[in-house]
């Protein structure tokens, strides 16, 4: 049997790894400055992520969510601590498409209504509802077409206002920074004036944190930035450092109903032993101060290098959640660091390259990082 053939791959393959860098199999080491698509928070291979795992499988690394199963609970109370949501309740599901499905899902229970509000370039997942709200038409199978998702232009507050005044919204869905359209920016005063006029419509707001959350803009989440509060967030990726994950963070003004919503592997032992272990080594080694730390030094250090390189034509990102576009191709700027430089990065569309290192990455790494990129831009 083959694998179907969806992926462009890169003839490397990583067998090891340990913080912020990644090995083949014959030792050749590589700076990791993607963490396989914002996945790894803490680092790969963290020894105290390593042995919560380990002991849990050990123990008991499944049942369902028939039974009890205390780990949820411990898992709720440190992540409603660390995000500051702690009086909301918490979902928990196995990816980012399925919480943003559950999410959307939740919005329309609670509203009785089925429309939702998405924005331009949007990417929140590839399952049926969840790509609908995507703004990717090649991503989205006629079997995924639905008139229930309208689509307006980021940062318009007039454009939000005007379909939700038609009383018919749900939910409005976005990202706290556009991660696959190009680390697209949204505005602090149009998520405050969105979340006013969300309330106003009686619409909930949904904040989908899976590439912007978990600490990598500097604060827990991108859209405490601008000082509000969403109706629902959700969150994966970073949340159990490779471990499959996904979590809904639910207003408190939205009540459950025994059978709404519901998931087979969802907060299972293993999950919640891995994301315990995630918000233990962020609270222990202050990775949220780190991402942001080190996150505006690369940024400014990024401008500074566009500042001589006109090659770089704009920076964008807030903490560990960078894009730099460049004048040419970032398909071949990525393949130049990798094979060039043996540095990992992202890519967002033709012209920009998108970092999204680890939030343990030191100083010392950046510095290498940045040179790299100096080193190969001055080559375009």
């Amino acid at each position: 049997m083959n694998l179907f053939d969806v992926y462009s791959l890169y003839d490397i393959e990583p067998v090891s790894g340990k913080g912020c860098h990644v090995y083949t199999a014959d030792g050749t080491e590589y700076l990791d400055l993607y963490g396989g698509h914002a996945v790894i928070s803490i680092g790969h291979a963290h020894p105290h992520y390593v042995d919560a795992i380990s002991r849990q499988a050990a123990a008991l690394g499944f049942y369902s969510n028939s039974v009890q199963n205390s780990l949820q609970q411990r898992f709720a109370d440190l992540l409603g601590k660390a995000s500051g949501y702690d009086d909301y309740s918490l979902f928990l599901c196995n990816s980012g498409a399925e919480a943003n499905e559950n999410a959307l899902k939740l919005a329309s229970f609670a509203t009785g209504r089925k429309r939702i509000l998405a924005f331009d370039r949007a990417f929140h997942g590839r399952t049926f509802g969840a790509v609908a709200a995507t703004d990717n038409p090649k991503i989205r199978a006629p079997f995924n077409a639905t008139d229930h998702v309208t689509f307006i232009p980021l940062n318009d507050i007039e454009a939000a206002e005007a379909e939700l005044a038609k009383g018919d919204v749900a939910a409005v869905i976005i990202e706290g920074i556009q991660g696959v359209a190009g680390i697209r920016m949204v505005d602090d005063d149009f998520l405050i004036s969105l979340q006013k006029v969300c309330f106003k419509y009686g619409t909930l707001l949904i904040a989908d944190e899976i590439q912007s959350g978990y600490g990598r803009t500097g604060l827990f989440f991108a859209h405490q930035h601008a000082g509000i509060k969403a109706d629902i967030v959700t969150c994966a990726k970073g949340i159990a450092n490779g471990f499959p994950m996904g979590a809904v963070i639910i207003s408190p003004r939205l009540k459950a109903e025994k059978g709404m919503l519901g998931t087979t592997f969802g907060g299972n032992h293993l999950a919640c032993a891995a994301a315990i272990a995630v918000l233990e080594v962020m609270e222990e080694e202050n990775l949220v101060e780190n991402a942001a730390q080190i996150g505006q030094y690369m940024l400014e250090s990024l401008k500074r290098l566009a500042a001589d390189h006109p090659q770089i034509t704009e920076v964008r990102g807030r903490g560990l959640m960078i894009g730099f576009e460049i004048n040419g191709s970032a398909s071949d700027m990525r393949r130049r660091l990798l094979f060039g430089k043996r540095v990992f990065t992202g890519g967002a569309g033709a012209h920009t390259v998108r970092l999204l290192p680890a939030l343990c990455i030191t100083k010392e790494q950046a510095d290498e990082a940045l040179n790299s990129i100096k080193e190969i831009i001055e080559e375009f």
